[in-house]
């Protein structure tokens, strides 16, 4: 009778790990990287590749690294709204263009508008996986000491910009 008991217990427990996975939010997946300092990195600019940028010199600055690539329909979402964000210029907007092709980053910023203070090319993906990226488009707000201070996974909203980051990023001004 209690060997019977057993596959029911197991499959109580999994319905109830079920309803707890139920009632979470699918976009906030937990970084590991929240709090701890950005990767270092030294990259090409895009409209200028030899040109290098180093994530060393933001330090001192509170800033957003924002991957974006030309083959992404979710970076078409959120365009607009950091194109509306980048006339205020409230803090530094960086792109990481992720594993795509250079001359189609700069058309696609050509045709869609260029929020970004610049951007920097990751073709292979390399930067993205010390970040921690799982998918395109993904933002970091990264504080003066270089520390990973929020990750937005998904489209930038204008709800996550004007609630979660810009009140985030002007605590870190501070």
């Amino acid at each position: 009778m209690k060997k019977a008991l057993i596959p029911l217990g197991l499959f109580l427990v999994l319905l109830v790990f079920l309803a707890i996975g139920l009632t979470r939010d699918p976009r906030v997946v937990p970084s590991p990287l929240i709090g701890k300092d950005a990767p270092m990195f030294v990259a090409p600019v895009l409209h200028t590749p030899e040109k290098q940028f180093a994530a060393q010199d933001m330090r001192g600055k509170v800033w957003l690294l924002n991957v974006w690539a030309s083959w992404c329909t979710a970076c078409l979402d959120e365009h607009p709204v950091l194109v509306a964000f980048a006339k205020n210029k409230n803090i530094p907007l960086v792109g990481l263009n992720y594993k795509d092709q250079p001359a189609n980053g700069i058309k696609w910023l050509g045709r869609h508008g260029d929020p970004y203070d610049f951007s920097v090319i990751d073709q292979d993906g390399r930067i993205g996986i010390d970040f921690g990226v799982y998918g395109v488009p993904e933002t970091f707000l990264i504080d003066k000491e270089g520390k990973i201070r929020h990750k937005q996974i998904g489209p930038v909203t204008e709800e996550a910009l004007l609630k979660t980051i810009l009140p985030l990023a002007r605590e870190l001004q501070k």
